[in-house]
């Protein structure tokens, strides 16, 4: 697309050297087979403490895609980019653990980002992952409406707490709070529980966002049902509305337990879908807020250009656009320019923890089609220009 091809708006705080690691980097992730065995060895490696290995890692992966360790550190990110028009969503990025005792620290760190970032515009957002609060096989168990055991129940008492008191808090002191979505088993469990968070905080504006995945089917019909609820119940919705990122756990499970597959059949299809969620909430302005999160070109196109044929200001409130840290800087930084509200998701977090989050970016890069080489051309390009 040709009005997100202006490398030298993209990558102008990038230096020759930071852009060439960055070119060798998404090099290395095109191959699958290499990923698939760094990877392995990659979460071997800084698991046992091999300190060599996670200054390189620290150097490498978590230099492009984090922002630091620590919020405090990941402040110099967030004040550069803000500097240019683009906000900073805070993503604490410790994944794989399923212990009380860290479910009640993650809680605790999500409200101190709350605290960290009240008053401040460039951190319009919080964000948290469902099973960051409690097991993705309880919210399954909840989802499916199964018998639940007295310690099943209490455990889940803990996990409608922590939602609660961080959408409280959210709600306290005015930030935007997005729940993201993750596999389609536990999905039913943490939906309802965003609604019933919307139902009680988003009475005079969205201050609770779910996720919306539109490479699944049924999800239009939810929407639609939701907004059913919502105007009967007198509540706002607020939707990050994205693709998805589990295409093949999803189907090799679905394959596995004989189910019918839970993904849209083809590329084509999701993109459709997508483009239908577009739709529905932009006509559904007066109730609905989204938040798009994507690195589709075609996709933000098709966004600038609906709000342009329905009049809204670039600057809507009601619209957000974002992207990862560390990937599509054509898309974002074309969109603050422009006045459009943009912010890129901000992992942070000890190297090792982070690591399975880093590994997982690196094998959805590799299985995004044509993700990884549009990086790729992109920064050759900029090289390139630089060398003139």
């Amino acid at each position: 697309m040709p009005i997100f091809n202006d490398t030298k708006v993209a990558f102008a705080d990038k230096s020759d050297a930071q852009l060439r690691k960055a070119y060798w980097m998404f090099k290395l992730i095109e191959q699958p087979s290499l990923t698939k065995v760094g990877t392995s060895v990659l979460n071997f490696t800084v698991h046992n403490n091999f300190p060599f290995v996670t200054g390189i890692v620290k150097n490498t992966l978590f230099e492009q895609f984090c922002g630091g360790e620590t919020r405090e550190e990941s402040m110099k990110v967030v004040k550069q980019l803000f500097r240019r028009g683009v906000g900073s969503i805070f993503d604490y990025s410790i994944e794989g653990k399923e212990d009380e005792e860290t479910f009640d620290a993650v809680c605790k760190e999500i409200k101190d980002i709350v605290r960290f970032s009240v008053g401040n515009p460039a951190i319009p957002f919080i964000v948290f992952k469902p099973t960051a609060f409690g097991r993705i096989d309880l919210y399954e168990a909840v989802g499916k409406n199964s018998e639940l055991t007295s310690s099943q129940k209490e455990e889940w008492e803990r996990v409608v707490k922590r939602f609660d008191e961080v959408c409280k808090l959210c709600h306290e002191n005015d930030k935007k709070v997005m729940v993201d979505a993750e596999e389609t088993w536990m999905q039913d469990a943490a939906d309802h529980l965003c609604e019933e968070m919307m139902e009680k905080y988003n009475k005079e504006k969205p201050i609770v966002w779910n996720t919306i995945q539109m490479y699944r089917t049924g999800r239009l019909e939810y929407m639609e049902g939701n907004l059913q609820r919502a105007r009967e119940k007198g509540y706002f919705i607020g939707y990050k509305v994205v693709r998805g990122a589990y295409m093949e756990k999803e189907r090799a499970r679905a394959a596995e337990k004989g189910y019918p597959d839970p993904i849209q059949p083809t590329k084509e299809a999701s993109d459709k879908n997508y483009n239908a969620g577009i739709d529905f909430v932009m006509n559904h302005l007066d109730k609905v807020s989204a938040f798009f999160g994507t690195h589709n070109e075609i996709s933000s196109e098709l966004i600038m250009d609906k709000m342009k044929a329905a009049g809204l200001q670039n600057d809507n409130p009601h619209v957000y656009f974002g992207q990862l840290y560390g990937m599509s800087d054509n898309i974002t930084f074309y969109l603050s320019e422009k006045g459009y509200n943009v912010a890129k998701y901000l992992p942070y977090g000890p190297v090792k923890d982070v690591v399975p989050y880093l590994t997982r970016r690196a094998q959805e890069n590799t299985s995004v089609a044509g993700q990884t080489g549009r990086e790729l051309g992109l920064i050759k390009k900029e090289l390139e220009r630089r060398k003139k």
